[in-house]
């Protein structure tokens, strides 16, 4: 699998992580074959966070058995020290980790969230210092509602070696300043700051309100499944400029058709990624943001 660096933290990562949300909603015995149908494509990150189900428990054998193989990305939702502290240390035990090559500020939605971050007592004290002290090695945000967030933190703060966002052809079948990835992507390069893409295979939103267990994949959207529109998905996903890796989706049973994608990616030119959106409309693939 193709390997890119990931801005700023120097890592050569593999151009799809393992996105620890899909071992999280299965049974250790699932889970462990779909870790290594990722191991055995030539994924070499993982990106994890305790709200993954049971995400955590179930990547620990393989962190603990291979953790000089994987740039090991985890999250937090806390916004304060003590919070983040606190669930660092319990990642940390969980998985059965000394340190993280990266700690993200997961989900900030807002730029009050942001802001509170930033601050007197914001999750930041914790992050700086536990990089410091070598129990993290680098800085992310990551965002899914609004990525003018990112954006946002880019521009008020040097700290930010990474971010994580939704980049997907969806995106741009009806592109809102809350969905254009474009501008964040263009100040990443531009910061050498490295682009984990998430949502690459999401055609919208589930259409009834059924509960997730009642939706046919564990995804909180719904997502493509046919190959050829997967295809379609990722390569342009992938050929967009300062995306550094794709987190693979929530529900391990739709990881063998982005493997398969992956395996024949070629990269799009801006006539076929016109196409790509064209066909987005076609399909009625439509944007997660704004509702």
């Amino acid at each position: 699998m193709e390997t890119r660096i990931f801005g700023k933290t120097g890592a050569n990562v593999s151009f799809v992580a393992l996105g620890g949300c899909g071992p999280g909603w299965v049974d250790q015995e699932e889970a462990d074959k779909a870790v290594k149908l990722a191991m055995d494509n030539g994924v070499n990150i993982i990106d994890v966070a305790p709200t993954y189900g049971q995400a955590e428990t179930r990547l620990s054998p393989w962190v603990e058995k291979y953790r000089n193989k994987f740039f090991l990305a985890e999250k937090t939702l806390k916004r304060n020290a003590r919070g983040a502290q606190r669930q660092l240390n319990k990642s940390l035990e969980t998985l059965g980790a000394k340190s993280f090559d990266l700690y993200q500020f997961h989900a900030v939605a807002s730029i009050d969230e942001l802001n509170q971050i930033l601050g007197e007592g914001g999750a930041m004290e914790t992050f700086k210092e536990a990089k410091e002290t070598g129990v993290i090695k680098h800085i992310g945000i990551t965002a899914h509602e609004d990525v003018r967030v990112l954006q946002r933190a880019l521009e008020v703060s040097d700290d930010f070696d990474t971010i994580l966002m939704p980049v997907y052809v969806g995106a741009m079948v009806n592109p809102n300043p809350v969905n254009d990835f474009r501008p964040v992507l263009q100040m990443a390069r531009e910061k050498n700051v490295g682009v984990t893409a998430i949502k690459a295979i999401c055609k919208g939103r589930w259409k009834s309100e059924s509960p997730r267990s009642k939706n046919k994949y564990n995804t909180w959207y719904e997502p493509l499944d046919t190959q050829d529109l997967v295809d379609q998905a990722v390569w342009f996903t992938l050929s967009q400029e300062g995306v550094t890796t794709y987190s693979l989706p929530c529900d391990v049973k739709l990881w063998p058709l982005v493997f398969d994608a992956v395996n024949r990616y070629k990269k799009l030119s801006n006539e076929q990624q016109k196409e790509a959106i064209n066909m987005a409309k076609g399909f009625g693939i439509n944007p997660l943001f704004p509702e």
